[in-house]
């Protein structure tokens, strides 16, 4: 029985995150990210402001917390170690982007079992609601740095082995650090252009922009 309860009770779990923070985003769009209180967010979302603390200890966290580290690691070190660490690390993010965008049901979550909902649109405009208001928000522009540098750390971390060393992880960070630039700049001109493009081509692009045709190849939907 025990075993039972934990997959619902982390089902649960991610549900109310996904409600808490779809609230917040709607709110702090509405009526704009510092005029919005998180007592407010948790009044519109039905639960205490403890509940919300709960699950985001921050009020950046309310626009920036979701799965993409987890996705991007788990796919990382499922990848065969060959070929150059741009092409893996970029298909990586390629692939993370077709589910965070797309609503891809993986049944996984941000360290606590946050998934799609089966809604791709309404993932979708979740995401890009999310990355205007990381655009347009100095406080959340800030804070995504710091994300991108944990993001950075969590490719390091799932290359094991193969970043073992100060030469091995030097390589491995300067890598990673190049793809999360050529994917921002992808992520600010799908926001910039209301979400028209398709995420993960547009990602593609930047990718082999910054690196060559060859960094994208075998990557979901961007073959070259």
């Amino acid at each position: 029985m025990t075993e039972g309860r934990s997959p619902l009770r982390a089902r649960l779990r991610a549900e109310t995150r996904r409600m808490i923070q779809g609230h917040a985003v709607r709110l702090f769009t509405e009526r704009g990210y510092d005029a919005t209180t998180v007592t407010e967010v948790a009044e519109a979302a039905g639960v205490s402001p403890m509940t919300v603390y709960r699950h985001f200890p921050t009020k950046e966290d309310l626009v920036l917390v979701d799965r993409r580290d987890r996705l991007v690691a788990e796919r990382i070190a499922a990848s065969p170690p060959d070929g150059p660490l741009v092409r893996r690390i970029g298909r990586a993010l390629v692939e993370a982007a077709a589910l965070l965008a797309g609503g891809g049901g993986d049944g996984g979550g941000d360290g606590g079992g946050d998934g799609g909902d089966g809604d791709p649109e309404r993932d979708r405009d979740l995401l890009l609601a999310r990355l205007r208001l990381m655009i347009s928000t100095p406080a959340l522009r800030a804070r995504h740095l710091d994300s991108n540098v944990a993001l950075q750390q969590a490719i390091v971390d799932a290359l094991g082995a193969e970043a073992a060393g100060p030469e091995a992880a030097f390589r491995a960070h300067a890598a990673a650090g190049a793809c999360l630039a050529a994917l921002h700049t992808a992520l600010v001109r799908w926001a910039e252009e209301d979400g028209r493009a398709d995420l993960p081509e547009l990602i593609a692009q930047a990718l082999a922009a910054a690196f060559g045709d060859d960094a994208v190849a075998g990557a979901d939907g961007a073959d070259r």
